[in-house]
């Protein structure tokens, strides 16, 4: 068992870090005052392999595979995980088409995204179902050779920046729920598309969220991504690989947030001596790295699963599930040990403390995660 990266991703590593502790933190601030995407970063990114990079090299990917992304992931979101997600999630819901689109889908929509000048979004969350995947509404009607769509998304990564998305909608009524989905291509700029940007969120405010409607929107049937009344158990699939994206993001920001806090205990002084020789300080930052460290093998493990063929839902679901309670444990003590400093913006901790949050919320609630593990466990023993 050999717990050590290749060199290769020992440099894509290095190199992500690098480039957003290069690129980052001159525009950070700005871009979560105001709400602003980073689309000319994203480009740049792009330019550096860093987007799309677990797509193969035939498809304009770096080919550095699930592990390699998570890792980048990982990185950026060290730095700032708001503009890191815009960069690594340039490719949400196209790992669908990737999974099981044709050859020409994905010859069409992949390279595109890699290259900087595409961007794609999940249509799934709707207004009255989350977490209820099997709750979706959203209605594709057969008309000549088209799809006709109809209904509301809501909470959509990249929904007014995106310019194709692949949507969850009902095209087999008839059937039993789970047999009734199917994914759809739709283009952004088709015609019976509203976009409306979400303002306010509590964090990451970087990333586009928006909400979609569909007014008899018109796609030909071609764009059908797999196969029709299949969608819902493709989405399951997609899930799998998306939430270990996510618990990188939440092993970035963990580290950030221990390392800061470090640095900070060691100058900052209280009753003549610094706070770092406190136990109670002590206790803080040694929690924190602990849980660190469990992350990361659980990341990384269900990542290199996922690369070797062999994907585990129910080891996706724990980093997921660990991964948000990591994050937000790490965020609060970070402010804790800032102490009045770690409420204030002069600070980054203040930020990361917001943007942890929705780690425990999108792709899967906490309570949805224990669902899926619960349920694995009792089939297994």
């Amino acid at each position: 068992m050999d717990f050590e990266l290749t060199e290769e991703l020992k440099m894509l590593k290095e190199m992500a870090y690098k480039f957003a502790k290069a690129e980052f933190p001159a525009v950070s601030r700005e871009f979560d005052e105001h709400e602003k995407y980073p689309a000319e970063l994203r480009k740049k990114a792009a330019e550096n392999g860093l987007v799309g990079a677990w797509i193969p090299e035939e498809y304009g990917g770096a080919g550095a595979g699930i592990l390699g992304n998570t890792i980048i992931t990982e990185e950026l979101s060290k730095v700032d995980m708001g503009i890191g997600l815009c960069i690594v999630a340039a490719t949400f819901g196209s790992e669908s088409i990737f999974q099981y689109g044709s050859e020409e889908q994905k010859k069409t929509y992949l390279p595109p995204i890699c290259a900087g000048d595409r961007v794609c979004a999940g249509a799934f969350t709707e207004p009255n179902a989350g977490t209820d995947v099997a709750g979706y509404k959203t209605r594709a009607v057969k008309d000549g050779g088209d799809y006709v769509i109809n209904g509301n998304k809501m909470f959509i990564t990249n929904g007014t920046i995106c310019d194709f998305m692949v949507a969850q909608c009902i095209t087999n009524p008839e059937e039993k729920k789970h047999n009734s989905f199917s994914l759809i291509i739709v283009p952004a700029d088709a015609a019976g598309v509203t976009k409306n940007k979400i303002h306010g969120k509590l964090g990451i405010r970087a990333s586009d969220t928006a909400e979609i409607a569909f007014e008899d929107v018109r796609v030909p049937q071609s764009n059908l991504v797999g196969k029709e009344g299949q969608g819902f158990r493709e989405l399951m699939h997609f899930f799998d690989t998306t939430r270990v994206m996510v618990s990188g993001q939440a092993l970035g920001i963990s580290e950030a947030c221990l390392e800061t806090s470090i640095k900070y205990v060691k100058e900052r002084t209280a009753f003549g001596a610094p706070l770092g020789s406190f136990q109670m300080s002590q206790m803080k930052l040694t929690e924190m790295a602990i849980r660190i460290e469990a992350l990361r093998g659980l990341v990384y493990k269900a990542a290199w699963l996922i690369d070797a063929g062999r994907p585990d839902y129910h080891l996706a679901a724990m980093a997921k599930f660990f991964g948000g309670q990591t994050a937000v444990f790490c965020a609060n003590y970070a402010v804790e040990l800032h102490g009045g400093y770690g409420y204030i913006d002069e600070y980054d901790v203040q930020k990361w403390y917001r943007d942890a949050k929705i780690l425990e919320l999108y792709e899967g609630t906490k309570e949805a995660e224990i669902m899926t593990i619960g349920r694995t466990l009792q089939a297994k023993y």
